[in-house]
């Protein structure tokens, strides 16, 4: 039997103890996880088995939501985050790097945090996750992909301005990318030859040069490299025609130039199961693609249905990677 999942607590006062409870009513003993986080934290009801070691998840899961517990300092009061609690939900996503990288996890899946309460409440020196994940694991660069049954997408530049995405798409940046991608998804996903279609930056894909020349003196040499090597890639191509269904069913991923380009199509198509997974760690790290929604924390309005899909994700990624 395959290890478990761990799921980091994210942010108290956001809905990630709520979703992961929801999630495990929902799975039970089908997908064995366990929470790393503080039991007084979930909605009051949820049936709680503390456990000391991960192996204990999977006979516990049929009827208990197993917690590895971590306690937190200070009071939780739902949307409204806890500075003293910044520092807890660091501490729990470092110990869940541990178990996975131990083996004792299958994967790491993380609900939301709030990174500007992280930052207030412990200094935390990082944009996000992904990259406090990422130097955890000792790892220069790391991809984002979002992912669904309907579309995956990678984005090569992130978290910038539109007006700083011509400088900052360097060739290189674009080859990392692509390797990174295809590489994941050998290795993770259970693809023999993955087929990635690459969006142009500019409309029409720059139109021979007519609306733009990144496509010409940037994307096409890159690509033309990599197809040299024998890397199956499509483009560069106009973003405007490369996401509906016949388009989609002839590739695996799609690399696209900037953070909307990406994921307003997956968005789009699939709001509710997109996935945040991490490529190019040494362990699976995947998310549900939202926040932490302090607006409807304790309400009752939580949708778990992007939080199941990340643990299924993780469990087929996990078990690709293991075989």
């Amino acid at each position: 039997m395959s290890a478990p999942i761990a799921l980091s607590c994210g942010e108290p006062a956001g809905i990630g103890p709520e979703i992961a409870a929801a999630a495990w009513d929902r799975l039970r003993d089908a997908l064995p996880f366990f929470l790393i986080g503080d039991p007084a934290h979930l909605p009051s009801g949820t049936p709680v088995v503390r456990i000391t070691d991960p192996a204990e998840a999977s006979e516990v899961c049929a009827h208990s939501l197993p917690v590895l517990e971590h306690a937190f300092e200070g009071p939780l009061t739902l949307g409204t985050p806890n500075p003293t609690h910044a520092r807890g939900v660091i501490d729990v996503i470092a110990r869940g790097v541990d178990l996975v990288q131990s083996g004792a996890a299958l994967a790491l899946c993380t609900a939301p945090i709030h990174k500007q309460a992280l930052q207030d409440g412990a200094g935390f020196a990082f944009p996000g996750h992904t990259e406090y994940l990422a130097h955890l694991a000792g790892v220069d660069r790391v991809v984002m992909m979002l992912a669904s049954d309907q579309l995956r997408v990678v984005p090569t530049t992130i978290h910038i301005p539109l007006l700083d995405v011509p400088q900052a798409l360097t060739p290189d940046l674009l080859e990392e990318t692509i390797r990174i991608t295809h590489a994941a998804l050998i290795r993770d996903f259970g693809l023999t030859a993955p087929r990635l279609a690459i969006a142009g930056l500019n409309p029409h894909a720059g139109e021979g040069g007519k609306m733009g020349r990144e496509e010409i003196e940037v994307i096409a040499p890159v690509l033309a490299r990599l197809r040299a090597e024998g890397l199956d890639l499509r483009g560069p191509m106009s973003a405007d025609t490369m996401f509906h269904a016949a388009a989609r069913a002839n590739y695996d991923a799609a690399i696209c130039m900037y953070h909307d380009q990406a994921l307003i199509p997956i968005k789009t198509l699939d709001f509710d199961r997109g996935v945040n997974v991490t490529l190019g760690l040494p362990f699976i790290r995947t998310s549900p693609d939202h926040g932490t929604a302090l607006d409807i924390a304790g309400q009752g309005r939580a949708n778990p249905t992007s939080l199941i899909a990340a643990l299924k994700m993780a469990q087929v990624m996990g078990e690709a990677r293991r075989t």
